[in-house]
């Protein structure tokens, strides 16, 4: 990844910060949130744009909430606790909310970790409703050797028992689709087949999965025909141009328009994060760019 700042990084500094925190009262931490029930006149609508806060960490997080909120963006993705005040201070929702995770590595298919990650997602899941949000990220871990099958019990036994608290707290965990041949070697979710066969057995509204447009199309490609086939089960959108995780523009190899145009089909209300690492000194003109080529 041609970037100082990566996403590993990013969640361990994130998932330190949140430690700290604990757990959060936000009533009077904040102005009280804006309500966005209109688009700028620029954008359309049709998709309810985000970004995620890690692709552009250079930046103070008040630049970009001021940023984002200037271009029509409405969320900022993967942020915890120690951010949600910043967010609702300009009236922005936090789309994808993090800091239960331990790793990417580490997750819900190797019961070894089951107690630790059961323990941090009961504790974050009612301070993900209590700030008024519903997303809550996952992740599978590395197989370490493990058969699909193994995975799969292992992924239902430590979830759910979470997804009972999750429906008390109107809270969805949403794992996250990662490419195992480029990123994240050994990942086990890593083709949309896995993880809807895992959202199958555990048979709950409240756990569904982040599509992550980028990876997938590193591992498994067709990418408009799987999210169409497959789109009860998606929760979350995430884009970045292939090959190289950059902008969205003519030097990769995906049609962006046609896909956002796919996804708006399926009748998706929730939210499309832009993911890219910008290669670009003016970054947030880059990100501009990315909103208006999606504003389908």
């Amino acid at each position: 990844m041609a970037a100082t700042w990566n996403r590993r990084a990013a969640l361990k500094g994130l998932l330190t910060s949140t430690a700290a925190v604990g757990t959060l009262g936000l009533a009077g931490a904040a102005a009280p949130a804006e309500k966005l029930t209109t688009m700028p006149a620029a954008l359309k609508g049709n998709i309810r744009h985000a970004v995620c806060r890690w692709c552009f960490a250079d930046l103070p997080l008040e630049q970009l909430c001021a940023a984002a909120k200037e271009m029509g963006i409405r969320a900022i993705d993967l942020v915890g606790p120690q951010d949600w005040p910043t967010l609702k201070k300009y009236g922005l929702d936090s789309s994808m909310c993090n800091g239960a995770e331990i790793n990417l590595t580490d997750g819900f298919n190797d019961s070894q970790f089951h107690a630790r990650l059961q323990k941090q997602y009961a504790d974050m899941i009612p301070q993900v409703a209590k700030a008024g949000y519903r997303n809550l990220i996952c992740f599978s871990g590395s197989r370490r050797g493990k058969t699909d099958e193994q995975g799969w019990a292992n992924c239902v036994t430590g979830l759910k028992p979470l997804l009972k608290l999750a429906e008390q707290h109107n809270v969805v965990l949403v794992m996250e689709l990662l490419n195992s041949k480029i990123d994240h070697p050994d990942y086990q979710c890593d083709r949309t087949a896995w993880g809807v066969e895992l959202a199958k057995r555990l048979g709950s509204e409240h756990f569904k999965l982040l599509y992550d447009i980028y990876h997938m199309q590193i591992d498994e490609g067709d990418v408009i025909r799987t999210l169409t086939q497959y789109h009860p089960y998606i929760a979350h959108y995430h884009t970045a141009g292939v090959p190289g995780r950059h902008e969205l523009n003519d030097a990769q190899e995906l049609n962006y328009p046609a896909i956002m145009r796919a996804i708006r089909a399926t009748g998706f209300k929730g939210y499309v994060a832009q993911e890219f690492i910008p290669q670009q000194p003016d970054k947030l003109a880059s990100l501009r760019q990315a909103i208006q080529l999606c504003d389908v």
